[in-house]
């Protein structure tokens, strides 16, 4: 017995970025997708056979079975073609955005550990040698610092991109004007040569990417390390989980009101209120909303040039 039926998915519906729907329990397919480009077959439970034709958006040419099969085994079959278009590399729909990068400072990163955001030893262990500095579309006056990137080589002109992405931190700029003139237009990270190396041939230079902003993994707490003098706290703010980049940041002395930071350019933060000889709070909030409170960081005989740890996203 043949059935036929015809079913249009439209690209429109497809979520971005994709998640992996469940499988319903089905055996693997004993044929995978070859193409979407024109009709291809897939063979699921030994007796159902599906045909597809795809130009812009996916559609089912055919459902054919024998015998006719139970309406729980084609919901579920069902369930296993959105799997597998889901998880096929093979759609040529790229996940986040596109960009360019090339690479700068030494093989081992030198040259990369200090920048616009205020760092001043990014090569520590908390970020080490896989950051980026940013074009300024992505900068955004230095928002961004502290961000994490997933960065995924799509094109190069010499060599050939590696199949894994890469992730890396935000730590400074590359301005307009820059060598090359890449970051005077459009999205690019200039990353170290460490970086890059993992997901091209140094020699090819210059790639094309796919970028997207993704979670930031830390070990230990938020690190605030104190500037300044008596009438000029700095803070550079650190270390920063979840979303990484910082866009708001309260301090409080003992038994005080929050009060509210100016940034001072990158991740330096600063209030002209004198807090000295006092138990140090913290709010830290990120580009997502969300915050996190460290209570009594410093105890109240904190010193200038210190680094303190707080609690973490």
């Amino acid at each position: 017995m043949k059935v036929e039926m015809d079913l249009e998915l439209e690209m429109s519906l497809w979520p971005v970025p994709f998640v992996k729907p469940p499988l319903a329990g089905l055996k693997s397919p004993t044929h995978s997708l070859t193409s979407l480009s024109h009709a291809s077959s897939i063979l699921c439970e030994g007796n159902l056979t599906l045909s597809v034709d795809s130009t812009e958006s996916f559609r089912l040419i055919s459902l054919r079975t024998e015998p006719m099969p139970s309406v729980k085994m084609i919901h579920q079959f069902f369930i296993f073609l959105v799997s597998a278009l889901w998880t096929s590399s093979l759609l040529d729909v790229v996940e986040g955005q596109t960009g360019h990068a090339t690479f700068y400072g030494g093989s081992d990163a030198s040259g990369t550990d200090s920048g616009a955001c205020g760092f001043t030893n990014a090569l520590s262990p908390e970020y080490g040698t896989m950051t980026a500095a940013l074009s300024s579309s992505l900068f955004n006056a230095g928002d961004s610092c502290g961000a994490c990137y997933k960065i995924t080589c799509t094109q190069t002109d010499y060599g050939a991109c590696t199949s894994s992405p890469i992730i890396v931190t935000a730590t400074n700029l590359c301005p307009p004007g820059s060598n090359g003139g890449w970051c005077d237009n459009g999205d690019h990270f200039d990353l170290s040569e460490p970086a890059f190396s993992q997901i091209a041939d140094t020699t090819a230079g210059h790639i094309a990417v796919n970028y997207e902003k993704v979670s930031c993994q830390r070990t230990g707490g938020i690190k605030f390390e104190l500037m300044g003098h008596t009438n000029f706290l700095q803070v550079l703010v650190h270390n920063v989980g979840g979303s990484g980049d910082v866009s708001a940041v309260q301090v409080k002395g003992d038994g005080g009101e929050w009060i509210h930071m100016s940034r001072s350019w990158g991740q330096l933060w600063s209030t002209g209120s004198v807090l000295d000889g006092q138990a140090l709070s913290f709010s830290v909030t990120t580009g997502d909303g969300k915050t996190s409170v460290s209570n009594d960081v410093t105890s109240s005989n904190w010193t200038y040039g210190q680094s303190y740890e707080g609690s973490q996203f």
